[in-house]
């Protein structure tokens, strides 16, 4: 129990700055993250610019303010797309059985063949380097988890005595799945989204770090750090601040899903 309210204290505290962060970003930032300032460049942090300025005079701390909006965005539809996608999936998979769980499993394994990453570079080949480019990309790369999670607790939920009964009233298939089957899934698909939200956020940094995320001028942490590259000996504070940004994101999703996890699974706790 002190495990968890530790992780979930630090893991939530964390995120809670992110989102009133990316919240704040979205309406107000103490500079414009688009400004170019030439007479301001390369400054370290002061009093003006409380995190420095970057190549083009651009004020470090609102650019990264506005990123982690843009990340935030990105990494919540991208989450909930992928969910929806492998929720649906997985449920008529597993319950259906027969050539429709062959079929649909064998394109989902297809798709797990491919790292997470290639798959979506492969996706915005086609689709484009956009913002809703990234988050179909992202989406269908990790939603093959999703389905092996949902389709796996499904199997142990098909053959419950709630499951039979409602077959026996002369409830249909769909209904039975909707109202009986996939509230079930909710609590391991919960903890899997938690933890997906983190690997969206990576992925996403990533993309934009090779640049083929978010087109500049818009600020993401990745394209930030890209940036950042040729001004590491002379101006640490461009890539020590989106570095950090990520980091610490990624820690308070990890500690946060960590919680949850023990929170929803009993074994753990009697454990």
């Amino acid at each position: 129990m002190k495990k968890f309210k530790t992780h979930t204290l630090v893991g939530g505290t964390l995120i809670a700055v992110l989102l009133v962060l990316a919240a704040v970003a979205a309406v107000w930032t103490p500079y414009n993250p688009l400004g170019i300032d030439l007479r301001a460049k390369l400054q370290p942090p002061s009093p003006a610019h409380w995190l420095g300025t970057d190549e083009f005079g651009r004020d470090v701390a609102s650019r990264a303010m506005r990123a982690a909006s843009t990340s935030c965005l990105v990494a919540l539809l991208t989450v909930v797309l992928a969910t929806a996608i492998g929720m649906a999936v997985g449920v008529v998979a597993g319950f259906l059985r027969g050539w429709t769980d062959r079929v649909l499993m064998a394109v989902n394994d297809t798709l797990l063949a491919f790292p997470g990453l290639l798959l979506a570079l492969a996706v915005m080949v086609i689709v484009g380097a956009n913002q809703w480019g990234i988050v179909l990309a992202l989406s269908l790369a990790y939603a093959p988890s999703v389905v092996r999670v949902v389709r796996g607790t499904v199997l142990s939920l098909r053959e419950r005595e709630y499951v039979e009964a409602s077959r026996m009233v002369g409830n249909s298939e769909l209904y039975t799945m909707w109202r009986h089957v996939l509230p079930n899934c909710v609590a391991p698909v919960a903890v899997l989204a938690t933890s997906m939200f983190g690997w969206v956020l990576l992925s996403e940094s990533a993309l934009s770090f090779l640049g083929l995320g978010v087109p500049p001028p818009a600020p993401t942490w990745g394209n930030m750090l890209a940036s950042a590259r040729p001004y590491m000996a002379s101006a640490v504070w461009l890539c020590v601040v989106p570095g950090l940004c990520i980091a610490l994101t990624l820690l308070g999703i990890n500690l946060l899903g960590e919680s949850l996890r023990d929170r929803l699974d009993p074994r753990t706790e009697q454990a």
